[in-house]
């Protein structure tokens, strides 16, 4: 049968349905690799979880692959990545617990759609089809990708200054400097295009139904500072599926950026997110 799985993936869903004991997913957004979640992977196994940390199909190996061959993910979308991320769910013997961040949050929230998610925590969540709002900041952050529709078949690698803006407005020089230095990588710019051109087409790729009973429990996390994904973005996504009969929340960190699942004071969205999975 053929597998969108790869070996590192195989390993870790093997361990986590070995182990029995509740497995969380986490999904990495543009612009990073599945290694951005180790810290994470290891404070939760550390509370008690299996973890498995999904990659994009064609994900290099680690960063400095990434770095050798920028050309992997060049026309990777929206849809081919939930595929992949809704095999690894069912893959699982337990449903697990979805964690994804910028797009990864997207993501996680399609592939709970499918009801494959024990619950989900879209962090700082690129958004879906009837999301709306569209702030400067935003427009700004995307225009490195957005500002070439060439981009739309190519990666896009970002300039430290691109990445300062857009992911680490809200710590210092020096820790966005090591930010980009340790996990900046290329990423394709289909999936920007697909997210900002949702709601002028009839393309499902973003579409999420909100009243799909099966979506299970889900956080929505924002960071008050966040240029990529403002709070209206994230609220608006809240608002609407707040229509679904399942327990929705949203929560605001003071103070952070779009980089808060990788910087230093990751440890605070970790616990908002260990909080809400646990309750």
């Amino acid at each position: 049968m053929n597998t969108t799985i790869t070996t590192t993936e195989a390993v870790q869903i093997r361990i986590a349905n070995d182990s029995g004991k509740q497995p969380v997913v986490f999904v990495h957004g543009l612009w990073l690799l599945g290694s951005s979640w180790t810290a994470w992977r290891e404070y939760f196994e550390s509370q008690g979880y299996s973890t498995v940390a999904a990659e994009w199909p064609g994900d290099a190996a680690d960063v400095e692959a990434a770095r050798a061959d920028t050309t992997n993910l060049a026309g990777l979308g929206v849809q081919e990545i939930t595929d992949h991320v809704a095999e690894i769910a069912r893959a699982l013997t337990l449903k697990p617990i979805l964690i994804g961040h910028s797009f990864g949050g997207l993501l996680v929230q399609r592939v709970a759609d499918l009801g494959l998610a024990a619950a989900t925590v879209a962090i700082d969540p690129a958004p879906f089809k009837g999301v709306l709002p569209l702030p400067p900041s935003t427009l700004k952050a995307s225009s490195p990708v957005l500002g070439n529709p060439a981009n739309r078949k190519r990666t896009v690698t970002l300039t430290f200054d691109q990445f300062r803006y857009g992911f680490a407005n809200a710590v210092s020089e020096d820790e966005a400097k090591a930010l980009y230095e340790t996990f900046h990588v290329a990423a394709p710019g289909r999936p920007l295009f697909q997210a900002a051109t949702a709601n002028l087409s009839s393309g499902k790729a973003t579409k999420v139904d909100v009243t799909n009973a099966n979506r299970g429990p889900l956080l929505v996390v924002s960071g008050e500072n966040d240029n990529i994904v403002p709070f209206a973005i994230a609220n608006a996504a809240y608002k609407l599926q707040s229509k679904n009969p399942g327990v929705t929340e949203i929560v605001e960190i003071p103070g952070r950026g779009h980089s808060l699942t990788i910087d230093s004071g990751w440890k605070d969205v970790a616990d908002a997110a260990l909080a809400f999975v646990q309750s």
